[in-house]
């Protein structure tokens, strides 16, 4: 339900200079709060027009290029959109921190790591990659609630990961929409803008991911320009189409030779390749692949794929493309380098690993010579591993 929330502030100066800026006029906001027409309790008036104070939650590369673009606009004095930027992400392994964080402390912005989101005001919040739900109470805190950029065409892929799962089901149109948070649940709330762009052939999702950061900067931009206008011309998502993109897991790197086709090995790699190596089983030992490649269709023709049965796994080192042949549920799919105990290619594989094996047991079958699915234990399958290792160690 939409109510009536009022807000105040005082123009602060930025960086605790002299503050040059006329008091922007104050209205009455329609958002998120109380009963109808009730005041916060704090006499509270909001900001009518830009600048915007702006705090930004963000972790990957897809939300760097949003928070470059608030950047940029609140470095352009001219256009006067931006007055404040601060930025809220969360804590990393890396020294160095994830993306958003690098882009703040380079650029010189306050950084808050989450649950800590500061103690300052603001008028929007901005949300994009972020991966956190984010409580009512805290949505309240901004007269214009929270904007989230998200790269789809909402309501397909919902969630954590919908540009994987773009390339994944091999879509081929996607967008970005830019959508006010609600509490409680994940990318639901009134679409205020949503653009739509083809999926480049065969590209990869971080490839798409590049497309789509800049649409999406863009985007927000125009909607900040137009604000108290784009919430009061939000539309409600549609109840037809939801789709959900769950977060990836290190299963979801595990062919299986006899369920796949070539293609969907292939959209695959393309989805999550640079994040998560593809990865099967070898004489019972995990290996990686790292590099796939299309088979042309003169190797298909070789008497050596076409004089022999084969069944899905099947490896067969083809000399002249310096490749390895692996038969899937459909076809096959060419590797040209993988990981087993360190990086090797194929010509490595075939002369540390293959060869040895036909000169080992020259009578054996070449089906025998195969990739096997490797089956990860599930999450509850190594919960009551930990268990049993604890009773034992009792």
């Amino acid at each position: 339900m939409r109510v009536l929330v009022r807000r105040c502030w005082r123009s602060r100066p930025v960086g605790g200079g002299p503050d040059v800026r006329p008091t922007p006029q104050c209205r009455v906001l329609a958002g998120l709060g109380a009963s109808s027409g009730e005041e916060d309790g704090r006499g509270v008036r909001v900001r009518e027009k830009p600048p915007w104070r702006v705090l930004f939650f963000g972790t990957d590369q897809f939300a760097r290029e949003a928070l470059r673009a608030l950047h940029a606009a609140r470095e352009n004095k001219e256009e006067d959109l931006i007055e404040k930027l601060e930025v809220v992400t969360v804590p990393s392994p890396s020294p160095k921190g994830l993306p958003v964080k690098q882009y703040a402390v380079q650029s010189q912005l306050p950084v808050y790591e989450w649950p800590d989101v500061g103690s300052g005001d603001y008028d929007v919040g901005v949300v994009a990659s972020f991966g956190r739900l984010l409580s009512e109470a805290l949505i309240l805190k901004f007269p214009y609630g929270i904007l989230n950029v998200h790269p789809s065409c909402l309501p397909r892929w919902r969630g954590p990961a919908p540009i994987i799962h773009t390339v994944l089901h091999g879509d081929t149109v996607t967008g970005v929409t830019i959508m006010q948070i609600r509490p409680k649940r994940f990318d639901v709330g009134p679409i205020l803008k949503q653009e739509t762009v083809p999926v480049p052939p065969k590209s990869t999702a971080k490839e798409l991911e590049a497309v789509l950061s800049r649409l999406g900067a863009n985007m927000l931009i125009s909607v900040l320009k137009n604000l108290p206008e784009s919430l009061s011309n939000g539309r409600q998502q549609p109840t037809e189409g939801v789709t959900h993109a769950p977060k990836i897991s290190a299963g979801t790197s595990c062919i299986k030779w006899e369920e796949q086709t070539s293609e969907q090995i292939f959209r695959l790699y393309r989805a999550i390749g640079n994040i998560i190596p593809l990865q099967t089983l070898w004489m019972d030992n995990t290996i990686k692949l790292l590099e796939l490649v299309e088979v042309n269709s003169s190797i298909l023709t070789d008497p050596k794929l076409t004089g022999q049965p084969v069944i899905p796994g099947s490896v067969i080192y083809h000399k002249q493309s310096q490749i390895l042949l692996v038969c899937c549920k459909d076809g096959w799919i060419g590797v040209r380098s993988v990981m087993l105990k360190k990086t090797l290619t194929a010509t490595d594989f075939y002369n540390g690993y293959l060869h040895p094996w036909y000169q080992k047991d020259s009578q054996a079958h070449p089906s025998q010579c195969r990739f096997q699915t490797l089956r990860l234990p599930t999450k509850k399958q190594q919960e009551n591993k930990i268990v049993a290792m604890q009773q034992c160690i009792k």
